[in-house]
């Protein structure tokens, strides 16, 4: 009953807020001598605004899931730009609603040409670590670390295949791949021939990735696992594992899984350097207190669109970027691909390339 009341609610002011925001596009087009149909005007905007559910429905309408992430940037940012024109009518000499409502369409359009570009042009972004243990085989080891891909309908093969590229002019020991490879359901990945792409990859060492929330949303782990082996990608669930006596790699099941394995029972017993994988960035204490020397994760996304990074600051310890806990060194990546708009405000679409010294 409470989840019940609380879907009502959320619903409730969810559906308030998109009529504050038809209400402000219908007082410019007003003003503008463009509105019509005031019937067809509110019935469009609503099934937009709830395009997120109807393509859930079937196959047939995944349309509507396309038009549901546009609509995610226009929401954010409308209901942002909306109360400024509103502060600058009420509080200031200008109340001139078409020249206000002309500037803040004009001001959507241009953020939404910069947010496509951050999400759809990468930068590698370089990090140099010194981990404080021997390896027996290795004095230095280069990582590519990447997550949240979300490969799917709008984080396509060409995004993906720029990833490869990149990669592969790095040159990697390794390629780590954080969770939330694909974006809920494997089948776009398949249907698009990405493993071909995914198998272009080239290190010495071989891919790696873990699940992130998103491949548990998608409900189709076994599938997903099958394809990732046929793009030569090992996933590892709750695993520890050695490679070539250089090195020790874990990679953690993510929080979704309720069942999933305590960092504890997936402590090597060698004194190797230690490299983790956890796709949420929750609990850095745990590790830094067992000895783990590099610590990866993803999820936050750096918030994607601002304001949001203010949110998952605040949300974890590390939301973005590096530092230092005790011994270990902790990177969270914002992500190669991007969660709903194919967009980023205030952060970008990324790869890291980690050098790490052994001694």
């Amino acid at each position: 009953m409470p989840k019940v009341v609380g879907g009502i609610l959320l619903i409730s002011i969810y559906s308030a807020l998109t009529f504050y925001l038809g209400w402000g596009v219908k007082q410019w087009l007003v003003a503008m001598g463009w509105f019509r149909y005031p019937t067809l005007f509110w019935l469009i905007l609503y099934i937009v605004a709830f395009s997120i559910l109807i393509g859930r429905l079937h196959e047939s309408v995944r349309f509507f899931s396309i038009v549901s992430n546009y609509w995610m940037f226009i929401f954010e940012y409308g209901l942002l730009l909306c109360l400024a024109a509103q502060l600058i009518i009420w509080l200031t000499p200008f109340k001139n609603v078409q020249i206000i409502g002309s500037i803040a369409v004009a001001v959507l359009f241009m953020l939404s040409i910069i947010g496509s570009y951050l999400a759809y042009s990468p930068v590698v972004r370089h990090l140099e670590i010194t981990v404080d243990k021997k390896s027996s085989e290795l004095d230095s080891l280069r990582a590519v670390v990447a997550s949240d891909f979300h490969l799917g309908i709008l984080s396509h093969k060409r995004h993906l295949q720029r990833f490869v590229n990149l990669t592969n002019e790095a040159q990697a020991d390794i390629v780590l791949l954080a969770g939330d490879i694909v974006d809920d359901d494997p089948k776009w990945f398949v249907q698009e021939g990405m493993a071909d792409v995914m198998k272009q990859l080239t290190s010495t060492y071989g891919t790696y990735g873990i699940l992130g929330n998103h491949e548990y949303y998608g409900k189709k782990i076994p599938a997903f696992i099958k394809e990732m082996e046929n793009a030569d990608v090992k996933i590892l669930l709750d695993e520890t594992i050695r490679i070539e006596n250089a090195f020790i790699l874990t990679g953690q099941e993510d929080r979704t899984n309720n069942e999933r394995k305590p960092l504890e029972e997936l402590k090597p017993s060698d004194d190797l350097p230690w490299l983790v994988m956890n796709h949420t960035p929750d609990n850095l204490l745990t590790p830094s207190k067992m000895g783990v020397d590099l610590h990866m994760s993803g999820h936050t996304h750096k918030g994607q669109l601002w304001p949001n990074q203010y949110i998952t600051a605040r949300v974890f310890e590390l939301d973005y970027g590096y530092k230092m806990k005790e011994q270990m060194h902790t990177l969270v990546s914002s992500g190669y691909g991007f969660w709903g708009p194919p967009m980023r405000i205030g952060s970008r679409s990324e790869l890291w390339v980690v050098d790490i010294k052994f001694q």
